[in-house]
């Protein structure tokens, strides 16, 4: 597979999607771009926006496993990941799969259970591994979490800890319709589901080889600098109490070489950095006296505009 293939396969899955999401080609470019770039996705928004059809939309796409776990204060780790369950006919242990043996995990309101059962994820997404009784594991690539949280009813809920946030590429919002868009979602939901005659487009092998093609995306070096930069500058401001982790400055590079990879292009641009600081960046970053979302990300825009863009011909 080459890299105007992998475009082809990939805007299929976009097109694909967008017959059931109406009017979200940037959030769904971006999920994709997670998925590609080897990362997770953490959705915060209302009930009823769309997130659970996006994820069953992505899985039908590629033709993947798909599970799904309500979160919930009773929720335990091995409701998670499986447990070892005895059978007496032939008197030994039997592991009973979790529904993180999966493709493309939706971890619906992961907020709401415990931390204790929240860090079951951890070694999963990140290692791409699950430990029951000290026998690990692999699971099967792709392997891909999206995770849910409603940022309104925060009653009985557990903030998810600095180090699981780092876990996730990104955090993105569906956010709300346009009329126009809301009268075009009513319409194609008026009299049929269209997740229910979705069809496969490419299958989850398709996603490994695409991945195989992010080595050959080259970026400038003036560009991994002006990453850094940027990363630099969220650390050593006074208005913040903790910058971006050396984690997220890895995830912006991944995640900018696999958006001009989406784009059908073998190099990066700065623009490719620039539409990504704040969906990569914004939620690893602890602001002082700033709770709510569009203060933090004036502030993180401000902050990066001291850094300057390089504005060399990068295609070289």
């Amino acid at each position: 597979m080459n890299i105007n293939q992998a475009k082809e396969k990939i805007e299929l899955i976009r097109e694909n999607i967008g017959k059931v999401i109406v009017g979200k080609d940037d959030v769904i470019k971006n999920v994709l771009i997670c998925l590609i770039a080897d990362g997770h996705v953490l959705l915060e928004d209302l009930p009823g926006t769309g997130k659970t059809m996006l994820a069953k939309s992505l899985s039908l796409s590629i033709n993947s496993k798909f599970s799904r776990i309500q979160f919930t204060p009773d929720l335990l780790p091995a409701d998670i990941i499986g447990l070892n369950v005895y059978n007496r006919a032939t008197e030994t242990f039997n592991f009973v799969e979790g529904p993180i043996i999966t493709n493309i995990l939706l971890a619906d309101e992961i907020n709401r259970a415990t931390p204790r059962t929240q860090s079951a994820l951890l070694e999963a997404m990140q290692e791409r591994q699950v430990t029951v009784d000290g026998v690990t594991r692999k699971l099967e690539s792709p392997f891909f979490v999206i995770a849910t949280q409603n940022p309104v009813e925060t009653a009985g809920t557990f903030p998810l800890p600095e180090a699981e946030l780092d876990r996730f590429m990104m955090e993105l919002s569906l956010g709300k319709l346009t009329i126009e868009e809301e009268v075009k979602m009513l319409k194609r939901f008026e009299n049929n589901e269209p997740i229910e005659t979705l069809e496969n487009v490419v299958d989850a092998t398709d996603i490994i080889e695409i991945r195989e093609l992010l080595k050959d995306i080259k970026i400038h070096d003036d560009l991994i600098k002006y990453i850094a930069a940027v990363c630099e500058v969220t650390r050593a401001d006074s208005g913040t109490y903790m910058g971006v982790s050396p984690r997220g400055s890895l995830a912006l590079l991944k995640a900018a070489k696999t958006s001009a990879l989406i784009e059908g292009r073998d190099y990066v641009i700065p623009d490719d950095i620039k539409n990504l600081i704040t969906p990569v960046l914004l939620h690893r970053i602890l602001f002082v006296n700033r709770k709510d979302k569009t203060s933090r990300e004036q502030y993180l825009n401000a902050l990066v505009s001291r850094v300057e863009v390089p504005s060399e011909n990068f295609n070289s």
